[in-house]
C-alpha cells in the first residue's frame, strides 16, 4: 500500500467517503471550476476500510451551504463533511438527502411545466437506493 500524504487545510471542508470515481462530479455539482481561486486536493480511489475505495476533496476557504449539501447528496449520498477551522475539525456531519429537492435538479420531461414557465423544480425523494426523485409537478421519476 503507497502511503499518501497531503497537507493540511487551515480553513475550508473536507469531503470524505465520496464514491469512488465520483470527485470531479461533486465539484461540478458545487461549482468549483478552474475559475476557483484557493486550494483543491482531490484524491482518487484511495484505499478505505467501509467501501474499498473512495474519492476525498478538500477545498480551502468553503464552507458548503444547505443548497450545496443538498446537491453533494445527490451524487454522493454516504459522503462526510469535515468543517476545518485552524488546521482542526470543528464540526463532522454526515449528508443527507433532504425531504424534497427545490431548484436544484431539472425534469426530464419535455412536457413538463418547470421546462416551459418560470417556476422552481420540486422534487420529492421515491427511492434512496439508487436514489429516485418525482417531480412534483408532472409525476415523472427520474
Amino acid at each position: 500500500m503507497a502511503e499518501v500524504k497531503l497537507e493540511k487545510i487551515r480553513d475550508g471542508t473536507v469531503i470524505d467517503h465520496v464514491p469512488a470515481g465520483r470527485a470531479l462530479q461533486v465539484l461540478r455539482v458545487l461549482g468549483v471550476d478552474d475559475k476557483f481561486s484557493d486550494i483543491v486536493a482531490l484524491l482518487m480511489n484511495v484505499e478505505s476500510r467501509r467501501t474499498g475505495r473512495k474519492d476525498v476533496i478538500k477545498v480551502e476557504n468553503k464552507v458548503l451551504s444547505k443548497e450545496e449539501t443538498d446537491r453533494l447528496a445527490l451524487v454522493a449520498p454516504n459522503a462526510t463533511i469535515n468543517i476545518i477551522k485552524s488546521y482542526e475539525v470543528r464540526k463532522k456531519t454526515r449528508v443527507e438527502l433532504p425531504k424534497e429537492f427545490v431548484g436544484i435538479v431539472k425534469c426530464a420531461n419535455p412536457q413538463c411545466v418547470t421546462n416551459h414557465e418560470p417556476v422552481a423544480t420540486r422534487f420529492s425523494i421515491e427511492s434512496n437506493n439508487p436514489i429516485q426523485l418525482r417531480c412534483r409537478y408532472c409525476e415523472r421519476t427520474q
